[in-house]
């Protein structure tokens, strides 16, 4: 069996021996190298051809960004982010995944050795998952011009008419949804006419951060969620890191409710809790989007919006940085349209005009 190689780029020997830790007794996975900066990165990618590379951001002689850049050119390789949580460290990862990174794996620079054991298994999974991916590096192409969206009949793999102009959009997304989501939600016009509310499954800090890169973008008003907002057209809330979002109507108004964590749940925030409440409030009013993502989060509501006669739109496998969310939906056979991520935008203007 051919082992996924994996080059760890860090200049602590801490994070580099916790990384190796992590990654130890996998019998499909070996470590084929250890870079101290980002020009040893470069070199090395190059001269091992690892099939996966975990890169730092912040090293000597040459940073993490400037790597990361002269590796896309140079030696394509799938490379995983190891990001603070904090709000640089938020700032810097957004920038880096802009640049070619596929994904990140958070970390803290007041963990012991157990702490940075808990993100052992996502790491693995990232590794396997991007190692076996030979098409990656072409879909992590940079967003498209920020211009208006165009009205047209869906270029979609399964056509379905709405059955009403739809009040509110719930979308759901995770592994490639910050790459994915700059290119749809600039693409919204400004007079878009109803409120988005979007999971993005972040940590803390995170979301605050890619909320505010998109409201620079962005024709609409883009904000992380803090909880007791009333949803208002042509603004977009962002689920915040950590915690669960959930909409709930009182009279004629529909407002956020953001709750704690829940310990039972594999992501907090949950798409399923989102759009469940979507659901539950808007019924067949709501639209509900579907993007790139590892796993199955969203299905699970998604279909009990479809009960409610909520119309669905899932992202395609070829424009996916990952087809897993969208898959699981697809497989559901939930989807009233699946549409390529350059079409998500438009479709979601002629289902809410």
């Amino acid at each position: 069996m051919n082992k996924i190689k994996v080059l760890v780029v860090d200049d602590s020997a801490f994070m580099r021996k916790a990384i190796e830790t992590m990654l130890a007794g996998e019998v499909d996975i070996e470590i084929a190298g250890f870079a101290k900066n980002g020009i040893e990165a470069v070199d090395m990618t190059a001269s091992l051809k690892p099939d996966v590379v975990t890169l730092d951001v912040e090293m000597p002689k040459m940073d993490g960004i400037t790597a990361l850049e002269l590796i896309m050119k140079n030696s394509p390789t799938p490379v995983i982010m190891v990001s603070s949580l904090t709000q640089e460290g938020a700032d810097t990862t957004l920038k880096a995944l802009d640049k070619g990174a596929v994904d990140f794996i958070p970390k803290e620079k007041s963990y012991g050795s157990v702490g940075i054991l808990k993100i052992s298994n996502e790491l693995k999974n990232k590794v396997r998952r991007f190692a076996g991916d030979k098409g990656i590096i072409h879909r992590l192409k940079p967003p498209a011009p920020h211009q208006a969206a165009v009205l047209h009949a869906p270029a979609a793999s399964k056509k379905a008419a709405s059955s009403a102009h739809k009040k509110i959009v719930a979308l759901g997304t995770s592994t490639g949804g910050p790459q994915s989501l700059q290119r749809v939600i600039p693409l919204l016009p400004a007079e878009l006419g109803v409120p988005v509310v979007i999971v993005q499954h972040m940590p803390p800090s995170f979301t605050q951060s890619l909320a505010a890169r998109l409201n620079s973008l962005s024709k609409l008003s883009v904000v992380e969620a803090q909880g007791g907002e009333i949803l208002k057209p042509n603004c977009v809330y962002i689920a915040k890191g950590g915690k669960q979002m959930t909409v709930k109507r009182s009279g004629t108004t529909a407002s956020i409710v953001i709750g704690d964590e829940d310990p039972k749940l594999l992501h907090n925030p949950s798409v399923d809790v989102m759009v469940d409440s979507v659901a539950e409030t808007f019924g067949s009013e709501a639209l509900g989007v579907i993007m790139t993502g590892m796993g199955n989060d969203g299905t699970k509501g998604l279909k009990k919006l479809k009960e409610k006669g909520g119309f669905i739109i899932s992202q395609d496998e070829p424009s996916c940085i990952v087809y897993g969310m969208p898959r699981a939906v697809a497989e559901a056979g939930i989807a009233d349209e699946i549409v390529a991520l350059d079409e998500i935008a438009s479709r979601i203007s002629y289902h809410v005009k």
